[in-house]
């Protein structure tokens, strides 16, 4: 299905579009700070809240992704450095159309979880007389749950799942592989999760799985995930490499008018016959090589 996606829509795809979510949470800061300043909490008219949602802000729906998920300037900066090269380093493996599926998917995921724990909680208040009241307080609820703390954990499981032997350092001097982290991770969010169920909070139950969706889906989806893995995109990089560095010889033996190829039976070569394919054989004592017209009609030389 993703392959069907890219092919149809991946002329699309924005490039670097980490470098677009760690700049929309720089603006998020300012606005932060501006708001602070002038007494006027620009973030609260950017919060995913279902009821204003419902209620004709549906700028909303995009404007949630744009509020930082750390308080702490410090840890802010150390925190948009780190999830910077996460996601370039995901997009140069995955490429661009895969990122921003997997971003975008996360997104949406989100705002569907919240219209629904809203939905359900609102459904049981049907009949109170001051529903009103309880939605806003509700909504107000929900905005708080679904923030971008979880867009940066499923990049944070993604790397993991494409680098697990990635190695680095916890609190700058702790040496950790990718793979425990997240494996640390997972069991912190299931902890969450069973806390959640215990307490009857079924809507925290939803903000969590919706949030972390994307992640489910995306690597249930990639079944040939192999394809994705360091090694191969290496791998992949590498042929370039060689093949780069082959057709640049290719050529300058063209520019010099010497043959790279010859064949053995007939003395043809790729620049008096471009249109002949030239091959060793691998039945024959040496290097021999052929034209596709005497590959498989010569004597083998033993």
């Amino acid at each position: 299905m993703i392959n069907k996606l890219e092919r149809k829509f991946g002329k699309y795809a924005i490039p670097h579009l980490i470098n677009y979510l760690i700049g929309g949470y720089i603006l998020g800061y300012l606005l932060e700070f501006g708001g602070r300043t002038t007494g006027t909490p620009f973030l609260d008219f950017m919060r995913l809240d279902p009821y204003a949602i419902l209620h004709g802000q549906v700028w909303r729906i995009i404007t949630w992704v744009l509020i930082p998920p750390e308080q702490n300037m410090l840890f802010a900066v150390i925190m948009m450095i780190f999830y910077w090269q996460l996601g370039s380093a995901l997009e140069r493996a995955w490429g661009t159309f895969r990122f921003n599926f997997y971003i975008f998917g996360g997104i949406l995921c989100s705002v569907i979880g919240a219209m629904l724990v809203y939905g359900i909680y609102s459904f049981s208040l049907m009949g109170n007389a001051d529903i009103g009241s309880y939605q806003e307080i509700l909504s107000s609820s929900i905005s708080n749950i679904f923030s971008t703390n979880y867009i940066n954990l499923s990049i944070f499981l993604a790397f993991a799942m494409t680098y697990p032997e990635e190695q680095i350092l916890l609190y700058f001097f702790i040496p950790i592989r990718m793979k425990w982290l997240a494996l640390v991770y997972a069991v912190l969010i299931g902890v969450d999760v069973v806390t959640a169920v215990i307490s009857g909070s079924w809507g925290v139950v939803i903000a969590i799985v919706a949030s972390l969706a994307n992640f489910l889906i995306f690597f249930l989806m990639t079944r040939n995930f192999r394809r994705y893995s360091p090694n191969e995109f290496r791998r992949k990089r590498n042929f370039r490499k060689a093949y780069d560095a082959g057709s640049h010889a290719r050529q300058q033996f063209r520019q010099d008018g010497q043959a790279r190829h010859k064949c053995c039976i007939c003395g043809r070569t790729e620049i008096t016959n471009p249109e002949l394919d030239f091959r060793y054989c691998s039945k024959c004592n040496g290097a021999y090589e052929y034209c596709s017209d005497h590959l498989f009609t010569h004597t083998h030389v033993k």
